[in-house]
């Protein structure tokens, strides 16, 4: 009997997927476990494997394309099974016109299957590349042809025995991109022309073809004046104008589907939730003698600004469960255990894997499991239930010079702590002009479930941890 193979629900927030590779091909024998493909979800790549054993007789989707939750990838089935309903269903929901709901899912016919129900309208890849790898894609630009001499783009064609209405006069060339622009010296209506060589010399030569004026006809750029510009040291590339010469005047990038839950995500925040924010500067100077010390210890010792916060923070937390609590609408759900989440960004979005009973792990577990977390995030590993369940979240960009800022909440969550740099600024103690580290931390919160006061006594109490930062590791 034929099984159906069909996108997934591979993360808990997962609601269409993009496939990221095929590891087997149409007349591959497969059995029931063996990974079919890797797909990218809202937080990682995972594998999809077989539901049942045959040979893989379609492939319905393409390397690239995302698909809602329960749209038909492929079909396993006999040699000799007749698979044409199946592929006809498949083709005919992704063919329901728009508005219209399309016809239901069959039952996925493979054992431990669940029926899914394919979206009304299957979400075109819109140009999105192949990735090269489970963990990183490159974009890849289409280049639309120059129409010449024909009709305007987009002017409706002129009726049988009629003559064509005079054309308007010339209009500068709207702003083209995916690569329909290749500098070069200009020609007619100010077009730049290059021959492909050229191109391709300039590009391996880092010659910026900009400032060459071609010698070919009508002025183009050919590989004479690329060869010439080199011999008279032709002009060097910026990155602008490499991208330029590559991409045109600007390029499309494919939504992932993590910027894709980004974007969801943050914008159910930054309406529905009201928030308000707290900015405090704490004294950082004994934070900072105390990683040296430690760091002088050994590498086994060695912790980050980062890692002392997320301690200092759980600590806190552990003081004031009404901040370590999500908003659920009709009610606000305190949590007993301490599960903080630490915002890693990667190569397309951000990620929060999250240190499970953070209270009760040590400074130097903190930093182990963080430096894990974020490396393996990065190289989108982790697995669904190591960036869910989060009770709080710390983001930190003091790594990347930046003072203060504020953090988005992440609903359900009820607060999130920004962390800025660790700097030298002169402060007064005491009376006194000194020099000391100093840190300024923001706290965004949701004023449904914390109040000013509330958010501010947390606050001081992340503070009287990170200033006095042995009780962090005794």
């Amino acid at each position: 009997m034929a099984t159906k193979v069909t996108m997934e629900a591979l993360s808990p927030t997962m609601e269409e997927g993009r496939l990221v590779k095929w590891n087997k091909n149409e007349g591959d024998q497969v059995a029931a476990g063996d990974v079919l493909a890797e797909v990218e979800t809202d937080k990682a790549v995972m594998d999809l494997v077989a539901r049942g054993d045959g040979v893989l007789r379609k492939r319905l989707a393409n390397e690239g394309d995302s698909s809602p939750v329960g749209t038909l990838l492929a079909v396993i089935a006999t040699p000799d099974e007749n698979i044409e309903a199946i592929i006809g269903s498949a083709a005919g929901a992704a063919a329901a016109p728009a508005g219209q709901p399309a016809p239901a899912a069959q039952a996925s016919q493979s054992a431990g299957s669940a029926p899914q129900t394919p979206a009304a309208k299957k979400e075109s890849s819109g140009g999105s590349s192949i990735p090269q790898s489970a963990a990183e894609s490159q974009g890849e630009s289409s280049t639309p042809m120059q129409q010449r001499g024909g009709p305007q783009a987009g002017a409706p064609p002129s009726p049988p025995g009629r003559p064509a209405p005079p054309r308007p006069p010339s209009q500068p060339a709207a702003p083209r991109g995916n690569g329909a622009a290749h500098p070069g010296a200009p020609a007619a209506g100010g077009r730049q022309r290059t021959s492909p060589l050229a191109r391709r010399l300039a590009s391996e030569k880092g010659i910026q073809l900009g400032a060459i004026r071609g010698s070919g006809p009508g002025g183009r750029i050919v590989k004479r004046d690329i060869e010439n510009a080199k011999a008279t040291g032709g002009a060097g590339r910026s990155a602008a104008a490499e991208r330029l010469a590559a991409e045109g005047d600007f390029k499309d990038i494919a939504l992932t589907q993590i910027r894709k839950t980004i974007a969801r995500r943050l914008s159910e925040s930054n309406g529905p939730v009201p928030t308000f924010f707290l900015t405090a500067e704490f004294d950082a100077t004994r934070a900072a003698e105390m990683r040296t010390q430690l760091a002088e210890m050994g590498d086994q010792y060695k912790a980050s600004f980062n890692d002392i916060v997320i301690k200092a923070v759980a600590l806190a937390l552990a003081e004031h469960p009404e901040v370590n609590a999500h908003w659920l609408n009709d009610k606000i759900r305190q949590f007993n255990r301490i599960h903080v989440a630490m915002a890693v960004a990667i190569e397309d979005g951000l990620i929060t894997p999250v240190l499970f009973d953070a209270d009760r792990l040590t400074l130097w577990e903190i930093s182990e499991k963080a430096r894990d977390l974020a490396k393996r995030a990065r190289e989108r590993k982790l697995m669904p239930e190591e960036y869910t369940g989060a009770t709080f979240t710390v983001s930190n960009l003091g790594m990347f010079g930046i003072d203060q800022f504020t953090a988005i909440i992440n609903p359900p969550e009820v607060g999130i702590i920004a962390i800025g740099g660790v700097e030298e600024r002169p402060v007064v103690i005491d009376g006194q002009l000194e020099v000391r580290q100093r840190m300024r931390v923001t706290m965004s919160c949701d004023h449904r479930a914390v109040d000013g006061a509330t958010g501010a006594k947390f606050l001081q109490t992340v503070r009287r941890y990170i200033e006095n930062p042995l009780s962090l590791v005794i």
